[in-house]
């Protein structure tokens, strides 16, 4: 079975289409992010993140940097 650990899953208010486009440029060009998306169907607003070196903590800051709240989805 394929190791997951590069999947990261956090809990946002990320609830519209204009929050996720404010985040879009610094998501898609972050070097160390692979690939990710907003679930805004979802009532956690779901944010999954690809990265192979980023951890949690990392993604949640620069998400809370960016004015949204973000919290490690357990």
């Amino acid at each position: 079975m394929e190791n997951l650990d590069h999947i990261l899953l956090f809990k946002t208010d990320i609830k519209s289409e204009a929050c996720k486009a404010k985040l879009e440029a610094i998501l898609n060009n972050h070097e160390e992010i692979n690939k990710w998306n907003v679930a805004l169907d979802d009532s956690d607003y779901v944010l999954r993140v690809v990265s192979y070196t980023l951890s949690h903590q990392q993604i949640i800051e620069l998400i809370n940097h960016h004015g949204h709240s973000c919290c490690e989805l357990t």
